[in-house]
């Protein structure tokens, strides 16, 4: 969907022969495997015995709402689990608008559809949100597998370096490339105090 991509297209040179292909490949992987990003990964509707039930005055079967729902990207700094809701009277139509989120939950799209409501009914879904990275499939009742990946895909050439980024719009091109960079720098960072150490070292034994 047009609506939730952003493209970022980065350049970076000079680079010596072999250094644009090293930093592109490190680079997509962080950008691919270490980003964090937002999701729903719980849906409680109640009593329904499993995810294949249908709901009398609701169009869609739940298997189709809890996919609708996997769907909707979401934007937030939130750290460990929060809780979210919808509470709807029927009939109407419920789109990512109707989600009633925690503070600092943003949604990229609220025209995201979830379901259609037919008939004169009250509908509850009780959400749980996570933010996260990477992709964690869940096995309880009515879990949803969790997408972390904020950034959808990552090109490089050689030998200046070009980046181009494609993001679902939970975080912008230039922000997952500032985060990607910001973890491969903590990633290395230990190989440089090793070798403070192992330089304290020698002058000690000197």
């Amino acid at each position: 969907d047009s609506k939730r991509l952003y493209y970022g297209h980065f350049i970076l040179s000079p680079l010596r022969n072999g250094q644009a292909d090293t930093v592109g490949i490190v680079l997509r992987r962080a950008l691919l495997g270490k980003i964090e990003g937002t999701c729903i990964t719980h849906a409680k509707f109640g009593s329904m015995p499993h995810e294949y039930s249908t709901i009398a005055g609701i169009e869609e079967s739940v298997q189709e709402i809890l996919l609708n729902l996997k769907e909707i990207v979401l934007r937030s700094n939130l750290y460990g689990v929060r809780d979210a809701s919808i509470c709807i009277k029927g009939p109407r139509y419920i789109t990512a608008q109707d989600i009633i989120l925690p503070p600092s939950v943003e949604i990229v799209d609220m025209a995201q559809p979830i379901a259609n409501l037919t008939e004169p009914m009250d509908f509850r879904i009780e959400l749980r949100i996570k933010r996260d990275c990477g992709y964690h499939t869940e096995v309880r009742k009515n879990a949803q597998d969790g997408i972390f990946f904020s950034c959808g895909n990552g090109n490089a050439k050689y030998e200046i370096l070009f980046l181009e980024i494609w993001t679902n719009g939970s975080l912008t091109p230039k922000e997952v490339l500032y985060e990607a960079s910001r973890n491969l720098i903590d990633l290395f960072l230990p190989f440089l105090h090793t070798e403070e150490e192992g330089t304290r070292f020698q002058e000690n034994k000197n």
